[in-house]
C-alpha cells in the first residue's frame, strides 16, 4: 500500500468526531499528559497482534496492509481465528502516528492504534497487551522479518489451551535464517550466556514473534521490570520460573538491512538486565531456603499456590465457536 495514498485518505487533521451510529475509530485522550492516546477501542477477539513502532513511516503502511491481507485470507481459508492488528507507537517523531491513524480509518474493523509519549518497545507492549480484550495477545516486528505464514502456528495452540506462551526461535535446527555473520554471532553468544547464566531451557529469547494468553500476560507483566529490548528475555525467564507451559517454534527469518537497532547499546542493556534478574533469583532462593528451614508447613502452603501448567481453563464448547467464519467471502476491512 502506498503511504501517500493512505495519507490522502486521512481525516485526522481535523477534530475526529465519529458518527455515534457507526463503529468507526475515534481518538480517546486519557487524563494524564503521559497517558496513552487510543485510536479505536479494544475488541473482544481471539487475538490482538501488536506491532510496536518508533519512527517507521517508511514501511508502516506496507507492513500493516500486508499483514491484514494475509490474516484476512487465512482467517477465511486456513487459520480461523478473529483478530485485530494494534499499532503501538512509542514516541515517534516522524509521520508514523499520522499513518497509523490513517490505517485505522482504512480498516476500522481490524486495525486500531495507541500513541505513547515515552520510548521503549517493552513499555509499548505492556500498554497494548494490558488494554486488550483479546484471549491471546501477540506481537511481531514491523519489518515482518519473521515469516507471517507461521502466525497460525503461534496463536492457535494458545487458543486451544496447549500452552501459555509461544515464541519464534531462530536458533532451532529446523529454523531457516538469513542474516549477517555478525548478527548471527551476537545472537548465539547472547543466548548461550542466557542458558549458562540464568539456566533457561529455550534457545532464542529475542525473536520478535511472540504470543501469550491474556491470563498469563496479566500474571507476568507486573513482574517484568524492563521496558526496552530486554523485555522479551525477561518475559520468557519469568514464564519459565512460574512453571508456565512454553512453546518454542522454529521460524523462517530474514534480517532487515535497514534495521535501526543500536546493537552495542542493546547488548549493554541486555547484560545489565541479565545481572538484575540473576540477583533477583538468588535473593528469592535465599528467602525460600529461610522459609523452608524455619517452617516447612508454611513452605508447603506456599508451594500450593505456584503456577503449574496451562493457565487456560478447560472449555467444554468447541474451541472454534468464537472464531471468524472460514467461509466468509467479504473482506475484513
Amino acid at each position: 500500500m502506498n503511504t501517500a495514498n493512505i495519507l490522502e485518505r486521512n481525516i485526522s487533521g481535523q477534530s475526529y468526531v465519529p458518527d455515534r451510529r457507526s463503529s468507526g475509530n475515534r481518538q480517546i485522550l486519557q487524563g494524564k499528559a503521559d497517558s496513552p492516546i487510543y485510536y479505536g477501542s479494544p475488541a473482544a477477539v481471539d487475538a490482538d497482534i501488536v506491532i510496536p513502532i518508533y519512527n517507521e513511516e517508511a514501511q508502516l503502511a506496507d507492513s500493516v496492509s500486508t499483514l491484514c491481507s494475509f490474516l484476512d485470507r487465512h482467517a477465511r481459508d486456513l487459520t480461523p481465528f478473529s483478530w485485530n492488528v494494534v499499532i503501538a507507537d512509542n514516541a515517534s517523531t516522524d509521520a508514523s502516528w499520522q499513518i497509523a491513524k490513517s490505517l485505522c480509518d482504512w480498516c476500522p474493523n481490524q486495525v486500531r492504534a495507541l500513541h505513547l509519549a515515552r520510548k521503549g518497545r517493552g513499555y509499548a507492549l505492556k500498554q497494548a497487551w494490558l488494554s486488550s480484550r483479546a484471549a491471546v495477545v501477540a506481537y511481531m516486528d514491523v519489518d515482518l522479518s519473521t515469516d507471517i505464514g507461521s502466525t497460525g502456528s503461534l496463536i492457535l495452540p494458545l487458543l486451544q489451551g496447549g500452552a501459555d506462551i509461544a515464541f519464534g526461535s531462530r536458533l532451532m535446527p529446523q529454523s531457516q535464517v538469513t542474516r549477517s555473520p555478525k548478527r548471527e554471532f551476537i545472537s548465539r553468544t547472547y543466548n548461550l550466556m542466557l542458558r549458562s547464566y540464568l539456566a533457561v531451557s529455550f534457545h532464542d529469547a529475542q525473536c520478535g514473534f511472540k504470543a501469550i494468553t491474556a491470563q498469563a500476560a496479566h500474571v507476568l507483566l507486573p513482574q517484568v521490570k524492563d521496558d526496552e529490548w530486554f523485555f522479551d528475555t525477561e518475559l520468557l525467564v519469568r514464564a519459565q520460573q512460574a512453571g508456565m507451559t512454553m512453546l518454542e517454534l522454529p521460524v523462517r527469518w530474514v534480517e532487515d538491512a535497514g534495521s535501526t537497532v543500536d546493537i552495542p547499546d542493546t547488548v549493554k542493556k541486555d547484560l545489565e538486565g541479565m545481572h538484575r534478574v540473576r540477583e533477583g533469583m538468588e535473593a528469592r532462593a535465599v528467602e525460600q531456603l529461610r522459609v523452608d528451614l524455619d517452617s516447612p508447613a508454611v513452605w508447603d502452603q506456599i508451594r500450593q499456590h505456584e503456577l503449574r501448567g496451562s493457565l487456560l481453563p478447560a472449555k467444554e464448547e468447541d474451541p472454534h465457536s468464537h472464531m471468524q467464519n472460514p467461509g466468509k467471502e467479504t473482506a475484513a476491512c
